[in-house]
């Protein structure tokens, strides 16, 4: 037989009531913590500031939609909306702002896309006696994002815009009403992906 017996028992009366204490306290605090778990880290690898819900883009195709020209790329499976009210003059320099949907990913980008001239664009954005110079260069969707970023505070100040062709500063959106349209497409975008 052992040397234990039954009067040195494994589990003591002290011993189950530490376990029960301690058993306790691990359920408690795993109750309390689960009241906070609204915040979940994104593992996804998927970009939140592109992402549309399914309501916000059934809306958008549905009711904005009608106030856009339609273009199916189908090599790059997207879909790119550009204002009908936009204007552009056969041999001036312009730029013209592009929604594109991506339906296989759900995701909504901006691209400023180039008319009468190329990559990299020199832009001066003059608010009364403040101004501001940027270059942009072609790049992918995180580019153009900040690409838009850098003017829509002046598309919404209806600020003057120039853009550099030729070794000189051409005007950019001269009529009210292209700002007000590119405003407008700003709008739609942020309301597709909240």
């Amino acid at each position: 037989m052992s040397s234990r017996s039954t009067k040195d028992p494994v589990l003591s009366p002290e011993l189950i009531r530490i376990l029960k204490i301690f058993g306790l306290a691990s359920l408690l605090i795993v109750f309390a913590l689960s009241f906070f778990d609204s915040k979940r880290a994104n593992n996804t690898g998927e970009d939140p500031r592109f992402r549309m819900s399914q309501s916000n883009r059934l809306y958008f195709l549905n009711v904005r939609a009608l106030s856009y020209d339609r273009e199916v790329r189908k090599d790059a499976k997207m879909t790119l909306f550009r204002h009908d009210n936009r204007k552009s003059i056969d041999d001036e320099p312009s730029l013209d702002l592009v929604l594109i949907l991506n339906g296989q990913k759900d995701e909504a980008y901006l691209y400023l896309e180039p008319i009468n001239t190329d990559w990299p664009l020199n832009l001066r954005i003059t608010q009364g006696a403040e101004t501001k110079e940027f270059e942009m260069k072609n790049g992918n969707k995180d580019d153009h994002f900040e690409h838009v970023q850098k003017i829509k505070d002046g598309i919404l100040e209806k600020s003057s815009f120039y853009i550099l062709h030729e070794e000189r500063w051409v005007p950019l959106w001269k009529d009210e009403g292209e700002l007000e349209y590119l405003n407008i497409i700003l709008e739609d975008y942020s309301k597709l992906i909240e």
